[in-house]
Parts: structure tokens; C-alpha cells; sequence
């Protein structure tokens, strides 16, 4: 019976071509080509992968990236559902990228490689600026590498051994019912 919902949830994932490279082979009787694709899948609900394929025509190789990409996805915590928890930074070989949380309403600002990264995730806030390689490989590897250190409110609280209440209310934007982040709030304005 998990075969059905298997299914259900590949066909909900969206595919993001992101870089096509014409490649070729020195061989004997001269150069044979073929393609190499990087493409991006996520579930727009915080899961994304990617993965890259190479063969003799381009659909093969998107084919076979897209399978990669399937199986190399990483679950990423987003606050609200729209945007990132903290600011962070992440590092693959020559590149590196700063990702920074947004307000609701700032869309993605993200350079090409990025953006797709951003869209198959289903963040829909997030300020972003990438450093040294423009490599699309490294910009996605190194923005994979940012979203898989952030860590949760409840994440913080489990490692600090408090209370996800006390964590959230130092965040300013204070949606905890009980009235334990009220207190919380008012005591970080007090200091």
C-alpha cells in the first residue's frame, strides 16, 4: 500500500532545470560529445535535492539528474512555512553564499542557481548574496550546504535545554500562546 503514496508524492515534486553543459570526450578519432544537466527537486513544503547527470542527448540527461536529485533530498526546518529561521552562510569548494531571513512580502532575491534552490523548497521570502564562484555546481551545493546548518527554534531549545517559548520570544515575533513568551518578551525589553 505505500507504492500509491510513493507516487503521489513524486508527481507533487517540481523539477528546476538549472544548468545545461555541452561536454566532450577526446577520443581516438576526435571529440565526442554529450550533455551534463544540474537540476533541482523539492516539494515547495521544505524538502529539496539536486542532483547532476551526464549523457549523449539532453533528455537523458535531465532524466538522470532529476533521478539523482530524487534521491539525494534533505529535509529544511522554514519558519512559517515562507522563509528562513536565521541568518547563515554556506561553503562548496570557491563559493560561497549568505542567506538571510526576510519579512513577509520581499519575494526571493536570489541570483539564478539560487533562485531555483529557493523555489523548489518553497521559500517564498529570503535575501540572498553570493561570494567568489559564480559556478552554478558550487552556488547550489554551497546554498544546500547553508539550509542544512540551520537549525529550528525547537532544535536551539534542545541543545540549550530550554523551553522553545524562551527561544521564540528573544526572535521578537512572539506566537506562543500561554502567556510564557509574553513574559519572556517583557523581560528581554526589561534588560
Amino acid at each position: 500500500m505505500a507504492r500509491p503514496e510513493r507516487n503521489r508524492e513524486e508527481s507533487e515534486l517540481i523539477e528546476k532545470l538549472v544548468h545545461i553543459n555541452r561536454v566532450a570526450k577526446v577520443v581516438k578519432g576526435g571529440r565526442r560529445f554529450g550533455f551534463a544537466a544540474l537540476v533541482v527537486v523539492g516539494d515547495q513544503r521544505g524538502r529539496v535535492g539536486f542532483g547532476n547527470g551526464k549523457a549523449r542527448e539532453v533528455p537523458e540527461a535531465i532524466r538522470k539528474a532529476t533521478e539523482a536529485a530524487k534521491k539525494n533530498m534533505v529535509r529544511v526546518p522554514l519558519r512559517e512555512g515562507r522563509t528562513l529561521h536565521h541568518d547563515i552562510k554556506g561553503r562548496w569548494g570557491a563559493g560561497r553564499v549568505l542567506l538571510r531571513t526576510a519579512q513577509a512580502g520581499t519575494g526571493i532575491i536570489a541570483g539564478g542557481p539560487m533562485r531555483a534552490v529557493f523555489e523548489a523548497l518553497g521559500v517564498q521570502d529570503v535575501v540572498t548574496k553570493s561570494q567568489g564562484s559564480s559556478n552554478p555546481y558550487n552556488m547550489v551545493r554551497a546554498t544546500i550546504d547553508a539550509l542544512t546548518k540551520q537549525n529550528s527554534p525547537r532544535q536551539v531549545a534542545a541543545a540549550r535545554g530550554k523551553k522553545v517559548a524562551d527561544i521564540v520570544a528573544r526572535r521578537g515575533d512572539i506566537k506562543v500562546v500561554d502567556g510564557a513568551a509574553d513574559d519572556a518578551a517583557d523581560e528581554a525589553q526589561a534588560e
